[in-house]
């Protein structure tokens, strides 16, 4: 199994989870970011004062998949994401030791 972590544009999130979707995925966790990479920022007017925002705001997306699913579901996620330009976010794909159903006690990929 892979756990994989996607930080996006908040803009991208319909386009990135119709992807998903087509891929057959049936659950993900979303999460309000706020970060930076290389962009370091950027520049806000506010009531005619220029000030910088260190933090840009991102979405972080946790998806567990079988190993098999791993390859499409990154390749949907970028493909959906990509916007051209900097700060279109990053993937991480982990491996994923163990799944538990809450609620089942079920284990392993079934959890899936």
């Amino acid at each position: 199994m892979k756990y994989i972590i996607a930080v996006i544009k908040p803009h991208r999130l319909e386009e990135v989870w119709q992807a998903l979707s087509e891929t057959g995925i049936h659950g993900i966790t979303v999460t309000e970011s706020r970060g930076f990479g290389r962009q370091k920022g950027h520049t806000e007017i506010y009531r005619g004062s220029e000030y910088q925002v260190d933090f840009v705001p991102k979405l972080k997306l946790e998806i567990a998949v079988a190993d098999d699913m791993s390859d499409r579901v990154v390749e949907a996620i970028r493909r959906s994401a990509a916007s051209g330009k900097i700060g279109d976010g990053k993937i991480f794909v982990l491996d994923l030791q163990e799944a538990i159903r809450i609620r089942t006690g079920e284990t392993g990929p079934q959890t899936l």
